[in-house]
């Protein structure tokens, strides 16, 4: 086998399931990712008062190949309680609740980018991974006969140019990749992902340590996890209910998809206000916050999927991948990364 080296730009959960396949496979894989840690979208956010899991909430488990991964970490993800869903109008009433026995959820721990920064070890122990390193162009390396170079920005402003790349990944949202594509003279090669939608999501995480740990006393409703009608909310979740969590009370609130889509250039102050205002109506909380902070998601879930595991250009040597080739699911970006890791090692 003629070891490669292959760029993977991105380093959530398919970037990290396509590197972790090529290496054990024997290739040489180097990363960039523009944000300071790993995991994407399987983020946690750290407070004065405990984490905020503020981007992905849990994972299913149902991908035979994705539970079998799962078991090179045992212990560090477990079950949420959050089986028992509600889903309430926009008074807080329950209209619909989840049957006990139903699919599990699980969670990270200590926090949800857990998983991914697990699976990342060895790169990042093989110095491979470059955070805060943004790609702004790729390129043909001059020196090599059917190579890539990529260009990067630091977030002090640095540039750099790595170069002797067999293979280029692209482990990141479909407009990123595209724009990427497109200032890079590959617009053809982003076709495909035109039919793609993703929505944008505002996060809200509040904490009021006012209050303890579910079952003792409390300021909100004894439920654990709801989904809303509500028009400014979506989806709703008590933090501290969460395996290995901190004991204080916190929840983080995820907006709507229309509501996001209409204020999405809104300032993070008005955003925090309307959110708390909504979640006081669907809740019945409305003390102050100790600690309230928004976070606003630009790619969040997936409204209109790529319907394939992933994109592979054979000749350009050029893929990409990510859950929105298949749907929103952990598992769907999990699986989106193997596939592409498995597309790149076929013999030709």
């Amino acid at each position: 086998m003629t070891t490669q080296h292959i760029a993977i730009i991105g380093v959530g959960m398919a970037g990290i399931a396509c590197a972790r396949t090529l290496r054990q496979a024997g290739h040489h894989v180097t990363l960039f990712e523009k944000s300071r840690g790993l995991g994407g979208r399987m983020a946690t956010r750290r407070s004065p008062f405990g984490s905020f899991d503020h981007g992905t909430q849990y994972f299913t488990v149902r991908d035979a190949r994705f539970e079998l991964a799962l078991g090179t970490v045992p212990g560090l993800c477990r079950p949420w309680s959050a089986n028992a869903v509600r889903v309430l109008d926009p008074m807080g009433r329950v209209i619909e609740a989840g049957l006990p026995g139903g699919e599990r959820h699980w969670v990270a721990t200590p926090g949800m980018n857990a998983l991914v920064k697990a699976w990342g070890d060895p790169l990042m122990d093989d110095g491979n991974i470059h955070l805060e390193t943004r790609v702004t162009q790729i390129s043909r390396d001059p020196l090599m006969k059917d190579g890539w170079q990529v260009q990067t920005e630091g977030s002090d402003g640095s540039q750099h140019v790595y170069a002797g790349f067999d293979k280029v990944v692209l482990a990141i949202p479909p407009a990123q990749a595209s724009a990427l594509l497109q200032s890079s003279g590959l617009g053809e090669l982003a076709e495909p992902l035109r039919a793609v939608k993703v929505d944008p999501c505002w996060t809200l995480m509040a904490a009021w340590p006012q209050a303890v740990q579910p079952g003792l006393i409390t300021i909100g409703p004894q439920w654990n996890a709801a989904r809303s009608t509500h028009h400014r909310i979506a989806w709703m979740a008590r933090e501290s209910s969460k395996p290995a969590r901190e004991p204080i009370e916190r929840w983080t609130v995820q907006a709507s998809a229309s509501w996001s889509a209409e204020h999405v250039n809104d300032t993070p102050e008005r955003v925090t206000a309307k959110l708390l205002k909504a979640f006081g109506e669907v809740t019945g909380i409305r003390a102050t916050p100790a600690h309230a902070e928004v976070h606003r998601w630009l790619y969040a879930k997936t409204a209109q999927p790529l319907g394939q595991s992933h994109l592979w250009f054979k000749a350009e040597g050029i893929g990409l991948c990510g859950d929105w080739c298949l749907g929103h699911r952990v598992e769907d970006a999990f699986v989106s990364g193997l596939e592409l890791a498995l597309a790149v090692l076929r013999k030709r």
